[in-house]
């Protein structure tokens, strides 16, 4: 017996992971899990919209400010909110406020939907994680119970077994692969109700670790093309997303493009 509910429109909120960097896309456009949702959801109802309004580098604040006005007023039935990594993994940051601003999004948009979605974001295996895990894990704790009070759907990326795989991340060991992305996408399938398509947090098969000299050649290609531009933006102000616009900013049939 089918339990999910009739989903015809859907708005997706968040950063470079909502936006789906690294999974890319037809003419340069990154897909990510968000439209690959929007398809299987299109696929079930005649009519359906979409919009996605994330932007990459977004930090909670421009989210809140930029992002959840427009949302709330297009009263989606299904709107996804993800957003916080990006303060929790600067140097210097207001736990207080960010989980604030993460709130006060949420309290505007449970009501204007027909149900809100939050996510426990995944986290790579690597010293960036370990470095940052108790931030992390105080703003998952308070999206649990944001979850709680408002009737918000969780999905657990985080405690998944698998996503912290470094084989499911980029080179930029920021952003998740095609195949990651796939698996959030049905992870959040089946969190709505939907039968299982697969098993999105199966082991990937056993395969022997690269070499000392293959893992500092990735190191080196890391600093060079990831690594040095990042510290660039930090010391300068700047974000990756500086001039950007959604790449569906307007709640529409999934066929019509209305990427800038």
């Amino acid at each position: 017996m089918e339990t999910a509910p009739q989903i015809s429109s859907f708005v997706a909120l968040g950063d470079s992971f909502t936006e789906g960097m690294s999974d890319q896309g037809p003419g340069g456009v990154y897909r990510g899990w968000a439209d690959r949702l929007a398809d299987r959801l299109a696929a079930r109802t005649d009519g359906f919209r979409y919009a996605n309004l994330a932007v990459r580098g977004k930090l909670i604040g421009q989210i809140a400010a930029e992002q959840v006005p427009l949302a709330a007023a297009m009263e989606a039935d299904l709107i996804t909110l993800v957003g916080g990594l990006n303060d929790v993994l600067r140097p210097s940051c207001d736990m207080g406020r960010v989980c604030g601003l993460l709130e006060e999004s949420v309290e505007r948009l449970a009501p204007a939907c027909k149900q809100l979605v939050l996510m426990r974001s995944p986290g790579r295996q690597g010293p960036v994680l370990e470095r940052y895990r108790a931030r992390m894990e105080e703003l998952f704790s308070f999206v649990d119970q944001l979850g709680s009070r408002h009737g918000a759907l969780v999905v657990d990326l985080y405690g998944a077994r698998t996503l912290s795989d470094p084989r499911l991340w980029a080179d930029d060991r920021l952003h998740l692969t095609a195949q990651g992305h796939h698996r959030v996408a049905e992870a959040v399938w089946q969190r709505l109700g939907h039968p299982a398509e697969d098993d999105w947090d199966a082991p990937l098969p056993s395969a022997v670790p690269p070499g000392w000299l293959v893992r500092r050649r990735a190191d080196l290609r890391f600093a060079r093309r990831h690594l040095a531009p990042w510290i660039g933006r930090r010391l300068t102000g700047r974000s990756s997303g500086d001039g950007l616009l959604p790449k569906r900013p307007d709640l529409a049939p999934l066929a019509c493009e209305d990427t800038p």
